[in-house]
């Protein structure tokens, strides 16, 4: 672990100096990034370089999913010069992987300083240097300052290199979401993608020696108190059974033996899950027990049940629209017989008002009292006997 990452971020070993770097190196260093400007060579380490320099063997950590490492040098504008490094793996767990482990290591030894950084790739950290550490897509980057003087300008100088990178998968993976109060476990979690990197971390686990990798298979290993989770994800339900299967035949090996067991073992879904270090097992299988396997199923062609999904949205869109309509038109007679019986209401309440004030028997319209039996007898409306109406002039 210690040549690992001290090998990682800088390439003061054997290197491949290229004056005409690859492309996608180009664009990652730029001439100018912001107010910092480039002021060395870019150092290229590829595949086989790197193998031959590290002497990494097929069983070493993260070894072969290792691209390319490539370092340069930038200068801010008050002089202060920065180391930057860029490591390329092949895809976006191999590098987080690669991220934990070293992130483990400094921590280890003492050797991370204090405090985080926030807001740069999918995931940072500081580190000796001193500098910082982010991860972005396939790219694992670090970004030091050779004088140790402007941790501002680090920072700002990662960003700006961060923003040069394919932001991959933008996540961190989900099996470590799966884990039990992921957000406060994923902090110090180690993701290892090859036996050897799970072996490494976990050491005098000979039960773990049974799990097979091949097809995939990734891990995840987080710290409960004293207690040491252990979730390994297999890509099939077959690698999986078959692995169920020789880890209860060596656990029984390894009792009859005397040798060192897990606390709890457990299936889950495509998950073997092991408890390390445990104060006794009702601790251990309560942790197990909340450990969720979710199943996610991706077609590498046409999706066979894509019409019945189809059929089956569409069926219950249409429902959800045609009681959205109901819904909404029944709100609307509501309303609409609401306000006609307020203002029919008040209408009529106005209209019997005004009958009282202006009662007539004849329906509002002028009688004339002939028989002079009803009502008053107003003379002064009358004519006088013998005379006639005044003829309009």
């Amino acid at each position: 672990m210690a040549v690992l990452a001290a090998v990682s971020f800088t390439l003061s070993a054997t290197f491949v100096l290229a004056d005409q770097p690859a492309p996608d190196v180009a664009k990652i260093f730029p001439a100018n990034l912001g107010d910092f400007h480039h002021s060395g060579r870019i150092s290229i380490l590829n595949r086989e370089s790197l193998v031959e320099s590290l002497k990494l063997g097929n069983d070493s950590p993260n070894q072969v999913l290792q691209v390319f490492v490539a370092e340069t040098e930038y200068a801010s504008p008050d002089g202060e010069k920065f180391r930057v490094a860029v490591n390329n793996f092949e895809n976006d767990s191999a590098a987080y992987s690669h991220f934990t482990f070293l992130r483990s290591g400094w921590r280890d030894r003492g050797g991370a300083p204090s405090g985080r950084v926030e807001n740069i790739g999918t995931a940072s950290e500081l580190i000796p240097g001193p500098g910082l550490m982010f991860l972005k897509g396939t790219a694992l980057v670090s970004v030091i300052s050779e004088g140790g003087k402007s941790p501002d300008q680090t920072s700002e100088l990662a960003r700006l290199v961060a923003a040069n990178l394919d932001n991959g998968e933008g996540d961190i993976p989900v099996l470590v979401k799966h884990l039990p109060n992921w957000e406060a476990a994923q902090r110090d979690v180690v993701y290892a993608v090859s036996q050897a990197s799970l072996l490494d971390s976990i050491p005098n686990q000979p039960i773990l020696k049974e799990l097979t990798f091949e097809g995939g298979t990734e891990a995840v290993i987080a710290r409960y108190g004293q207690s040491q989770l252990v979730i390994v994800e297999f890509t099939t339900p077959q690698f999986s059974v078959e692995n169920d299967q020789r880890i209860w035949t060596k656990i029984s090996e390894l009792k009859s033996q005397g040798q060192p067991t897990p606390i709890a073992y457990r299936r889950v879904g495509n998950y073997s899950v092991f408890v390390f270090g445990a104060p006794d097992e009702k601790t251990a299988n309560a942790l197990v027990d909340q450990v969720r396997y979710e199943q996610v199923v991706q077609w590498l062609g046409d999706d066979p049940h894509m019409a019945e999904r189809l059929t089956r949205y569409f069926r219950q869109t249409s429902a959800g629209v045609l009681f959205a309509v109901l819904k909404s038109s029944g709100l609307s007679l509501l309303i609409c017989f609401g306000a006609g019986t307020l203002f029919g209401a008040l209408l009529f309440r106005r209209r019997r008002a005004q009958q009282a004030a202006f009662y007539s028997d004849a329906g509002g319209s002028t009688r004339l009292n002939l028989d002079e039996l009803t009502g008053e007898n107003k003379s002064q409306r009358l004519l006088e006997p013998g005379k006639q109406p005044e003829a309009d002039s």
